[in-house]
């Protein structure tokens, strides 16, 4: 059989995630594996659109199609997502339609889950026939068990392309709301109390829903708040994966664009308000960009005890998979998401209200620095980046090893000796008998004893 890879990651030949595809090629050498670098090449793809049908030919003519890319906060890279919206702005879905599709991914497992849900999304979208997904730990292929898993999972696609498998759709089809917002006179205004706000957006319509909802926002406040438009700054191209940043968080575009100055810009913010219209099941590439680019800070938070929010265009209840990341970010990045104010439903008059609570809440957090607690979200990812800085990323991401250890996050229980002491004393007591009947008892009333003096 033949097989389109189209590879996502920016570093092309030189990605990890191909070395997976190329073991899936060793074992199994009877099927021919075309392997297109999109997004190395997608400026490339973007202006040359002989090369573009070029790409979807060979899709034509496959038997099938794998995704094959890194992750790249939270999802695939912005290059990569740019080339997922060239699909339908050039009008080709029928090149993917009923074609059979799978995803292969490498990353450390931090959102994996996120970017399977994407495409598997887009991939229902496109009406393929998808037969799910692999995501590899960037290390997997040097241990003989991943390597059988991943053995495993490219015959099981290879079968069930040969035999035509029956496979079902996971997402409905997004339903677009015919709505156009029209925001009243604003009557009530909210005191800024000093505080200062910034609103970023992606907008190129002046009239859209997304303009007029911004407008309406920027209006409620007794000072000016600034508004930024993405594509008014300088950005040269996408996060290259280079790592360069890795040591000092110096980024390779840093004299190169205007993004840095920009991005470190939005530090000098109370609040930061994120507004774009949803395209495809994300936001634009060009957000995209904007997050992958962020990437020069490394893990660790750009914006910790910022109010943050968002300004959605689109159907975002039809959507759980991106509110997840967007409430993810925001905890990763030690912010307090105050509100996601949406035009999915109401008339324009409950949206002025919905966008004059918004701006109340702001102000209202921002001035008692309310940062929400995190949920597993928050807590469970800065756990997986605890772990991989101190351990196998310490190098090259030296940078952030010196930000965890300076601000106290290689907090591991383990070396909590107290707690250990305890616990192995209580596990001795329940080996006298009667003394687990007895511990039983008194767990209940024990464990809220120290609360007592609180």
């Amino acid at each position: 059989m033949k097989l389109t890879v189209l590879n996502g990651s920016p570093k092309g030949e030189f990605s990890v995630t191909m070395q997976y595809v190329k073991y899936i090629q060793k074992k199994f050498p009877e099927h021919e594996l075309k392997i297109i670098n999109i997004s190395e090449r997608i400026k490339k793809i973007e202006r040359n659109e002989t090369y573009f049908n070029e790409i979807i030919d060979e899709i034509k003519n496959s038997d099938g199609l794998l995704w094959a890319f890194p992750l790249y906060v939270f999802l695939v890279a912005s290059q990569y997502k740019r080339f997922i919206e060239l699909i339908t702005e050039r009008n080709v879905q029928d090149a993917f339609k009923n074609k059979y599709t799978g995803v292969l991914t490498t990353s450390i497992h931090f959102y994996d889950h996120a970017a399977h849900n994407y495409m598997n999304a887009i991939c229902d979208d496109l009406d393929m026939n998808y037969l799910g997904s692999y995501s590899a730990d960037m290390i997997d292929l040097f241990e003989e068990t991943e390597r059988i898993k991943l053995s495993i999972f490219a015959r099981n696609f290879f079968e069930d392309i040969r035999s035509h498998a029956i496979t079902t759709k996971t997402y409905r089809p997004l339903v677009e709301r015919e709505f156009n917002y029209k925001p009243s006179p604003t009557t009530i205004k909210v005191d800024n109390e000093n505080k200062r706000v910034a609103v970023v957006t992606d907008s190129l319509d002046s009239d859209s829903n997304l303009s007029n909802m911004i407008e309406k926002f920027q209006n409620i406040f007794t000072d000016d708040i600034s508004v930024y438009n993405l594509n008014d700054v300088d950005i040269k191209g996408g996060c290259l994966g280079c790592i360069q940043c890795g040591f000092d968080n110096v980024c390779m575009y840093q004299d190169k664009d205007g993004f840095f100055d920009f991005y470190e810009k939005l530090k000098d913010y109370d609040a930061i308000i994120f507004a774009g219209s949803m395209k495809d099941r994300y936001l634009s590439s060009k957000w995209k960009q904007f997050f992958d680019r962020g990437f020069y800070k490394g893990h660790t938070p750009s914006f910790e005890g910022k109010q943050m929010g968002f300004i959605i265009s689109g159907s975002l209840n039809q959507n759980s998979n991106l509110r997840e990341i967007l409430e993810a970010y925001t905890q990763f990045q030690e912010a307090n998401l105050v509100e996601i104010v949406t035009d999915e439903y109401g008339e324009s008059d409950e949206l002025d209200d919905h966008i004059q609570n918004f701006a109340r809440e702001i102000i209202r957090s921002a001035t008692s620095n309310y940062i929400k607690p995190s949920t597993f979200l928050g807590v469970a990812g800065t756990l997986i980046f605890r772990d991989a800085i101190f351990g196998r990323l310490r190098f090259p991401f030296i940078a952030d090893h010196k930000y965890y250890k300076k601000h106290g996050l290689y907090n591991f229980p383990q070396k909590d000796y107290k707690i250990r002491v305890r616990n192995k004393m209580m596990i001795l007591l329940t080996k006298l008998p009667g003394m687990k009947t007895e511990i039983t008892k008194r767990t209940k009333k024990e464990m809220i004893k120290p609360f007592e003096n609180i």
